[in-house]
């Protein structure tokens, strides 16, 4: 791998990494504000599970991006060191 593939691979790598800390940051600010506004608007009780729902559904979607992220960088160093 020349050099200029290899920087092209880490700066996406690292892009992503930055779009994985904006999604985590982004879904506790969701899921801590929405769940102070349910009792604050007197909503029923299930609308906290709904905020619930979705923070787990964004950090499976973190967790999985992460495993990539680790994989990929992972075969970056192997193709590197070979």
């Amino acid at each position: 791998m020349n050099m200029a593939n290899r920087q092209d691979s880490e700066r996406a790598l690292a892009r992503r990494g930055r779009v994985v800390a904006l999604v985590i940051a982004g879904t506790m600010l969701i899921w801590l504000v929405g769940t102070a506004l349910v009792p604050w608007l007197g909503l029923p009780v299930r609308f906290v599970f709904l905020f619930d729902m979705a923070a787990i559904a964004g950090f499976v979607w973190v967790f999985v991006n992460l495993w990539q992220i680790w994989r990929l960088r992972q075969q970056l160093n192997d193709k590197g060191q070979g």
